[in-house]
């Protein structure tokens, strides 16, 4: 029992980005509905405000500390506007343009741009495994990716292709963030995760509020209420419980090895969808499924 509990912690970082990655999942499932009724940047914003109220409560309840340094909080912030203001935004901007499809193999660039800004800011070394590990997880997600759906709805733009990068890099860019303040000393996940999230809430919503782009949420969700539970669960799996366990990820193991488990996502969602939507898994979906997973179980035995 001791060696299994030892087990567990040493591969604390691993287990809770592959946790994240679940709870991703489940969250775009829960906002692609939510979106389709109240428009992506309506959801953004109103997300946001919910996970901010989770999150305090939260923290109020379990009486975690604010005691962090400056630069501790000021790195959290940055972290909370590259990945979750401007990352996210581009990301809803290129689903709109090019699709989720395309849009989610390129959000695969993510840990190879941690993995790069690791190197560069970090100094974080990875093994020759890890690297292959990282290519064949990349590749499984591709050949899943690039197959789902082949609904052509929507023509593959420059500018569509350019959000998606930019989405990629935003989440990229985030993690190295939050990856800076952890390296400082020990941050509660629901703590860091609070100060991303209400900070962007703080920094966004004026600016919306003055372009006059977001609405009364009370009259739109009393109209629809689907839109609000859609809208509430998808925050609680996302913003709440799946940010936190991204960052538990980040402080326990490296940024480009976390990075890359939580992009096992659009393998994780097959059974998912077919469970959900009904739909019919082919032959090359579950190969890319398992190709994935070899590759994260090689930066496992990193």
């Amino acid at each position: 029992n001791f060696s299994l509990h030892f087990a567990s912690m040493n591969y604390l970082g691993e287990l809770s980005a592959l946790l994240t990655a679940v709870l991703w999942s489940g969250t775009s499932i829960a906002f692609s509905s939510a979106a389709e009724k109240i428009g992506s940047l309506q959801l953004n914003i109103n997300r946001m405000i919910f996970a901010s109220l989770f999150l305090i409560t939260t923290i109020l309840i379990m009486g975690y500390d604010f005691n962090l340094s400056n630069t501790q909080f000021v790195n959290l912030i940055i972290s909370g506007v590259i990945g979750l203001v401007i990352g996210d935004s581009f990301l809803f901007k290129s689903y709109q343009m090019i699709g989720a499809r395309i849009s989610m193999l390129l959000m695969a660039l993510s840990p190879v741009m941690s993995v790069i800004l690791a190197f560069i800011f970090l100094n974080e070394i990875i093994t020759p495994i890890g690297i292959v590990g990282i290519l064949i997880t990349i590749a499984g997600i591709a050949l899943v990716v690039l197959e789902r759906n082949t609904n052509s709805k929507y023509h593959v733009t420059t500018l569509g292709i350019v959000y998606g990068i930019l989405g990629a890099l935003g989440q990229a860019g985030g993690l190295i963030f939050a990856k800076f303040a952890f390296n400082e000393g020990h941050i509660a996940g629901f703590v860091a995760t609070f100060i991303r999230v209400f900070s962007s809430v703080i920094i966004f919503l004026p600016i919306m509020l003055m372009l006059k782009k977001y609405k009364n949420p009370y009259k739109i969700f009393s109209n629809d209420k689907s839109a609000f539970g859609a809208t509430l669960l998808g925050t609680i799996l996302g913003p709440f419980l799946g940010i936190t366990f991204s960052l538990i990820a980040v402080e326990n193991t490296k940024v480009g090895i976390a990075a890359t488990l939580m992009s096992t996502m659009p393998i994780i969602m097959l059974p998912m969808v077919k469970y959900i939507y009904k739909e019919k898994l082919s032959w090359r979906s579950i190969t890319g499924a398992v190709i994935a997973v070899g590759g994260v179980a090689l930066i496992f035995l990193r």
